[in-house]
């Protein structure tokens, strides 16, 4: 009976992220009741592997009751203070601290965000704000790459470049301009690393020339592309884009809000390829989830532009819950599990998870595998020669998010056949092999699909 009333409650009351408002109505919610470690309970007893941590997002695993307990002891001593009229609080102040210690190179200065969405946000005004004080007004033009996301609010959407979130919105902007992505798999200069890369850089090149490097402000990259069905560019594409931005004095933009705290191995994701953005945007890691924060990590230099074009002004952009107390509180105490063994546990899950993951390549419908750490895709073709992909009236999205949800395992499953992974980087051996196992089963019955098997006879 309760069951019921929530579903019924839900259905006339709850708006959801990114669903068909008539297509969930008609099929009701599910409700997750409790969860721990990287196992979630939904309120009928039916026990899950999350192998997405949430939405990438619970890094640390679930009950982790000193996480509990630092947000517990700040909501008693002080559960609120503002930023505004120069006033702070100490979790705020060292977590700002902590997080320039920790990041690359000269990003020294933290604005905290509630996510990702507004932290990508902040950065378009910020960048505005640099040009104005730099003297360059009419670089106001912001490039991302195609597959991108980069959040949903009203600007970032339209960085974000999945169809999904233009349609029916307006956007993208005029100002707001898209390159080719690197997708090794499906690109069309083949899967050569050097060909994909210089490709990429052509293609910057190009878009730069075309809009006028007097005119571009800034270029915004993920590590790896997350929403866009976990694509990997290959060893060296990082640097390579970093090094065009530079060349025309274009700002480089780093979204490391899925690929920050561990989920690749290092701490941030562009440690691995050994670049220093000029801004850097967090969250989800950032506080395994537990309760909303996001930052933008700011350069000296663009700090120091901001700041000494300002003078004695106030730089008008703020958020009431920017630097809240209890999630610094939370985001403190995520740091020291991370540091203090979770970043090695997701190392050596991780290593685990992409082995287990490629031992599926021989399957029927397994056409690609990809992925960094805790962060994989497996691309589902039903002709491997030809990467065909699943066709439509086969409902990857659904259909293979439900036998996923029967068999135990939470996993994202894309519309275009790409089934994604992003577990918590406190995963036992036992709880990647058991990802791996309810994955093969999850296949096997996809396999049976019959849409699937009238496109492969096809």
């Amino acid at each position: 009976m309760l069951a019921n009333s929530l579903i019924e409650l839900d259905r006339a009351h709850l708006v959801h992220p990114v669903a068909s408002y008539r297509g969930h109505e008609a099929m009701g919610v599910r409700v997750l009741k409790s969860a721990k470690g990287a196992t979630v309970t939904d309120d009928t007893g039916h026990s899950l592997l999350d192998g997405f941590a949430g939405l990438w997002c619970v890094n640390a695993g679930y009950g982790q009751d000193s996480i509990v307990e630092a947000a517990a002891k700040q909501l008693r001593e002080l559960p609120y203070a503002t930023g505004y009229f120069g006033l702070g609080s100490e979790p705020a102040i060292r977590l700002a601290a902590r997080l320039a210690e920790l990041a690359p190179g000269d990003l020294n200065h933290i604005y905290f965000t509630l996510g990702g969405s507004d932290a990508v946000d902040s950065t378009i005004r910020f960048i505005r704000y640099y040009n104005h004080a730099k003297g360059t007004p009419q670089k106001d033009q912001f490039i991302s790459v195609e597959y991108g996301y980069h959040g949903s609010s009203t600007a970032g959407s339209g960085l974000t470049a999945l169809s999904v979130f233009h349609a029916g919105f307006g956007v993208p902007y005029d100002w707001q301009h898209k390159i080719p992505s690197h997708y090794s798999y499906r690109n069309p200069v083949g899967s050569d690393p050097r060909a994909i890369i210089e490709a990429s850089v052509a293609a910057l090149r190009a878009k730069i020339s075309e809009v006028g490097a007097d005119r571009v402000a800034a270029f915004y990259v993920e590590p790896i592309q997350g929403s866009g069905g976990v694509l990997v560019p290959p060893a060296g594409w990082l640097k390579a884009m970093r090094a065009v931005c530079k060349e025309h004095d274009v700002l480089f933009v780093v979204d490391e809000v899925i690929t920050g705290f561990g989920r690749t191995g290092p701490l941030f994701a562009c440690e691995d390829d050994a670049v220093v953005p000029d801004l850097m945007t967090t969250a989800k890691g950032l506080t395994s989830g537990y309760v909303p924060m996001g930052a933008v990590f700011i350069s000296d230099h663009v700090y120091d532009t901001i700041a000494d074009g300002a003078g004695e002004a106030l730089v008008g952009h703020g958020y009431t819950y920017s630097a809240h107390p209890v999630s610094a509180a939370v985001a403190l105490e995520c740091l020291r599990l991370y540091e203090e063994g979770l970043l090695d546990n997701g190392r050596k899950a991780g290593k685990r998870l992409m082995e287990g993951l490629r031992s599926l390549a021989d399957h029927p419908l397994v056409g690609d595998v990809r992925g960094r750490g805790m962060l994989a895709a497996v691309e589902l073709v039903t002709d491997k020669e030809r990467k065909t992909r699943l066709p439509p009236e086969a409902d990857p999205a659904r259909r293979i998010f439900d036998r996923a949800w029967q068999n135990g395992l939470v996993i994202r499953a894309f519309a275009n056949g790409v089934l994604g992974y992003a577990p918590p980087l406190c995963c036992t051996d036992e709880d990647i092999d058991g990802i791996i196992e309810r994955t093969r089963m999850t296949l096997d019955q996809t396999l049976e699909d019959k849409d699937v098997r009238a496109a492969m006879n096809g």
